[in-house]
């Protein structure tokens, strides 16, 4: 593929990503999300909290797209306010709204922006208040009410990156600490042959499922811990990572010589349990390649691209072993798409591009509907649901740009992206570790 073509592409999934904005600019405006199919919107909670708008800012700013960008920061100054009486998710409200608000404060020094995710941070603080120091699930944005001990490691483990961005910029250390602590907690639970489990009591630090994986309730963990290493230069975070990466290859690595995946098992024991495998562990292959495992990330993802082929756009859940699928629903996840763009940027092996437009083909064929884009129910009949995540605009779309676009857009080696695909600058020396990694 050649710079013209990839050039072409990069205006193609630009546009794609003009007409999904416009699909909530028209039916959406000031809530959550977009109903593509019903032309109407979701919010969260009983007050919205613009989740679209500000999850997605940062792709609109690194695309160019300089009216949709300024149309969301207008939204944004004049309709958000945090001081609202609503139990929100610690996770998905640090992921998506600090982290947004975060890299675009980075990418445009709007002070609104800074303050908004000052004032965010600061009303998410009281969901670290239990015994151990993990955070609650749901915190009262208002009140400091906090609800739901029994968590994860990818919900309690996936607050770093932002936490310590926002201490960054700050200049308040309270919140990497109480993040740091959070991600310290879990790994310092894990079992003798060093892995976790996918349910964790945050008030008793006990485990209340010992499924081991790399999977939803898990993934993210494992990728702040490198990226806590590669953003802040943090050695704590290196050394939980190593012996973590060293027992992950050791237990979940399922290697027949053809094909490379990863499997369930006991967390005690280390027993294989499934052999399960979905659109949410196809984050991996990005995760192996940042860490220089390049072999392992190359063929991983040769593993994600056939389960993406099978049916024209990947399951949610697939058993790999059988090749039957387990949950068939395609919510727009993107995380084949960061993997693609991972391999591409580190190896620069122009095969990845190639493989990225066949699926950015085939998701816009299954997924773009007249106002939007829409998830799947089942990828093998392609019947749709009525629902746009805001991480469709976020993460898929941007790496999918990214891929294509100009290496001006964004320099690779000067930032991290978050689990939700947001921008942010390394930093070595935030924590309390100074060499870099």
């Amino acid at each position: 593929m050649g710079e013209a073509d990839a050039a072409r592409l990069a205006e193609r999934v630009k546009s794609e990503f003009r007409h999904a904005w416009h699909g909530y600019r028209q039916y959406a405006w000031g809530h959550d999300d977009l109903r593509p199919l019903s032309r109407s919107y979701r919010d969260w909670y009983a007050q919205p909290l613009l989740t679209t708008p500000v999850d997605s800012l940062d792709t609109m700013i690194l695309m160019g797209l300089d009216a949709e960008a300024r149309d969301a920061r207008t939204l944004i100054s004049e309709r958000i306010e945090f001081d609202r009486d609503i139990d929100v998710s610690t996770f998905e409200i640090t992921i998506r709204l600090l982290g947004g608000l975060l890299a675009s404060y980075e990418l445009t020094r709007d002070q609104r922006l800074l303050d908004l995710a000052r004032d965010l941070g600061t009303r998410l603080l009281p969901a670290f208040g239990s015994p151990t120091g993990l955070p609650y699930r749901f915190v009262n944005l208002r009140t400091g009410a906090v609800k739901g001990p029994e968590t994860n490691p990818a919900e309690a483990g996936t607050l770093l990156l932002e936490f310590g961005s926002l201490s960054r910029h700050t200049k308040d250390g309270r919140f990497y600490e109480t993040a740091k602590r959070a991600l310290l907690e879990v790994y310092n639970r894990r079992s003798s042959i060093g892995l976790v489990g996918q349910g964790i009591d945050a008030e008793t630090g006990e485990w209340t499922d010992r499924d081991s994986h790399v999977s939803a309730c898990i993934d993210s963990y494992y990728e702040y811990l490198l990226k806590g290493w590669v953003a802040f230069g943090d050695l704590d975070c290196r050394r939980m990572w190593l012996p973590s990466i060293a027992a992950i290859q050791r237990y979940l690595a399922d290697d027949d010589g053809a094909e490379l995946w990863y499997r369930h098992a006991d967390m005690l024991t280390g027993e294989p349990t499934a052999t399960v495998f979905g659109a949410l562990d196809a984050f991996f292959p990005a995760v192996l390649a940042l860490s220089g495992d390049i072999d392992r990330a190359r063929r991983l993802y040769d593993s994600c691209y056939k389960m993406w082929m099978m049916h024209g756009i990947e399951p949610e859940r697939f058993d790999y072993r059988t090749k039957r699928i387990v949950n068939g629903a395609y919510p727009l996840r993107p995380e084949v798409a960061e993997s693609t763009y991972y391999l591409y940027q580190l190896t620069g092996d122009p095969r990845y591009r190639e493989m990225g437009e066949a699926l950015f083909e085939s998701f816009v064929r299954y997924c773009r509907s007249e106002v939007g884009y829409a998830s799947l129910r089942d990828v093998v009949t392609k019947e749709r649901s009525d629902e746009m995540h805001s991480f469709c605009l976020s993460e898929t779309l941007k790496y999918f740009y990214l891929l294509f676009a100009p290496p001006e857009t964004l320099d690779f080696r000067k930032v991290v992206f978050t689990t939700e695909a947001h921008p942010i600058q390394r930093w070595p020396g935030v924590g309390r570790s100074d060499p870099r990694p």
